[in-house]
């Protein structure tokens, strides 16, 4: 697909629309016309105070034309959202909606207009389903006690281990397989820690409230019990933990659970644990290449209750190779009959660097909007059914049915660092390899990012430039300060 995007500025709202509709094209972007051989392109152009758009391909041409209003955005992703619907024939069910944060868009629009209004913006402005529209309405009424306890100087604080078992073949994160790595692990380690001590000091001085800990990857468990009780210990000895009301560690894996970890964990003070089976099917878990079974999913979630923890989540995906609504149905069955405390129900994304999109191994259940939406409204109705609520809600682009990412939680269970992140709502201060560093202004919408290096071997070659880096954290609250005066 080729898409011209003439004298606007709007190259990233069209683009992603142009996913929506078409997920599996390539999108070539070109800011002049020159006549191209691709079966499908599409035209975007602000003419003589009138925007454009035509759609051409095998199914025929599709146009339309409006004047330039004040709502001059809106305007241009709006008529080209009206002329996909009319040459496909779709109508997604978030609407003209392209962005990850839909429920922060809501936030916004109620706070300017109340709930009600918002909602009906939502709909007849947005074109978002009544049904997203609803589950979009509960998800901000969850999160908003804890939203709105957020003062100017809190923040969280996320911990990267980019080490997985084995890569699943859907994966684009820069985790990398512990058969490939295992070399780079202590080394990487003795930096994280260091990396954590010198972060402590950048938000001591500047008199920031730590509110939550998450510890991401990649799998953490990848570490030994030794490793991860230290990494804990840092953290607890170089930050002020006084005000932080969660911690969270992403034990994820299965075959990376024992005992000695999960002691190891809660004898640290970990209150919130994942443990994410993705599916309970194990011709699926071969599909997507996991190296475990699903029984093995359920003796670590045993195991772990065991051990004493009471706030578990796992994380489900809609959309894997293999998968059909009725197994899909058969593995919500089996974890709800688990009762964890936090499910999170993800709509598979495929991402250009994953192995099933090089393969070119799209799955039915990908390209099967149908077959996507009705396994996400099973699993919406049933985690309804056992009293959990959602929570937290994020999109990403190439997604199942063009569905979403939903946290469901037990009332009083929610993982605030999930809500912190994706309503943007404080600063995000992250260590580790692939690390962003988010940092909110208190002041205003406003939202800044420090990278850290994306791959673990480029951290610790690298790594005296990433505490350079660190350097900014500072200089950007000093702006966010003078601004406020």
């Amino acid at each position: 697909m080729v898409l011209y995007i003439i004298d606007h500025p709007y190259h990233y709202e069209a683009e992603n629309l142009c996913r929506v509709f078409y997920p599996f094209d390539k999108v070539t972007v070109q800011h002049e016309f020159m006549p191209s051989d691709e079966n499908r392109t599409v035209y975007t152009a602000e003419e003589n105070g009138e925007y454009i758009v035509r759609i051409e391909d095998a199914d025929g041409k599709t146009e339309r034309k409006a004047k330039v209003g004040a709502e001059t955005e809106y305007g241009m992703v709006s008529l080209l959202f009206d002329a996909f619907c009319a040459h496909t024939g779709k109508m997604p069910r978030w609407g003209m909606l392209t962005g990850i944060h839909p429920i922060k868009l809501l936030r916004q629009l109620t706070e300017q207009h109340g709930e009600a209004e918002a909602a009906r913006l939502f709909r007849e402005k947005y074109f978002v389903s009544n049904e997203k529209t609803a589950l979009a309405v509960r998800t901000l009424r969850a999160q908003k006690p804890i939203t709105d306890k957020v003062r100017e100087n809190d923040y969280s604080l996320y911990i990267s281990v980019p080490f997985c078992p084995t890569r699943c073949a859907y994966c684009s994160f820069v985790s990398q397989s512990v058969e490939k790595a295992k070399k780079q692990i202590p080394e990487y380690h003795r930096l994280l820690l260091e990396e954590l001590k010198e972060t402590a000091k950048v938000a001591d001085a500047l008199g920031l409230n730590l509110r939550a800990v998450y510890v991401g990857g990649g799998t953490p468990t990848t570490f030994s019990a030794e490793q991860l009780s230290e990494m804990i210990r840092v953290v607890k000895d170089s930050f002020d933990m006084s005000q932080c009301e969660e911690l969270t560690v992403e034990a994820g894996r299965p075959d990376t659970i024992d005992r000695a970890k999960l002691d190891a964990l809660l004898k640290s003070g970990v209150s919130r644990i994942s443990i994410n089976p993705q599916t309970l099917q194990d011709n699926v878990l071969e599909n997507i290449g996991r190296r475990h079974t699903a029984q093995q999913t359920v003796d670590a979630f045993h195991l772990a209750r065991e051990a004493g923890f009471t706030n578990i989540n796992m994380d489900l995906i809609v959309g894997l190779p293999g998968d059909t609504y009725e197994t899909f149905c058969d593995t919500i069955e089996k974890v709800i009959a688990l009762d964890p405390e936090n499910v999170t129900v993800h709509a598979l994304a495929l991402k250009r660097s994953s192995f099933i999109t090089q393969s070119g191994e799209i799955n039915k259940a990908h390209a099967d909007a149908a077959l996507a939406d009705r396994m996400m409204a099973y699993a919406e109705k049933r985690l309804t059914e056992r009293g959990l609520e959602p929570y937290y809600l994020y999109r990403q682009s190439r997604m199942a049915g063009n569905l979403e990412n939903t946290g469901w939680a037990k009332p009083g269970t929610e993982c605030a660092y999930n809500i912190f992140t994706m309503d943007e709502t404080e600063t995000v201060l992250a260590c580790g390899a692939g690390g962003v560093t988010k940092l909110k202004n208190p002041y205003s919408e406003d939202l800044s990012r420090i990278f850290n290096f994306k791959y673990s071997y480029e951290y610790i070659s690298r790594y005296p430039e990433i505490l350079e880096r660190k350097e900014g954290i500072a200089k950007q609250y000093e702006q966010f300060r003078k601004r406020l005066h």
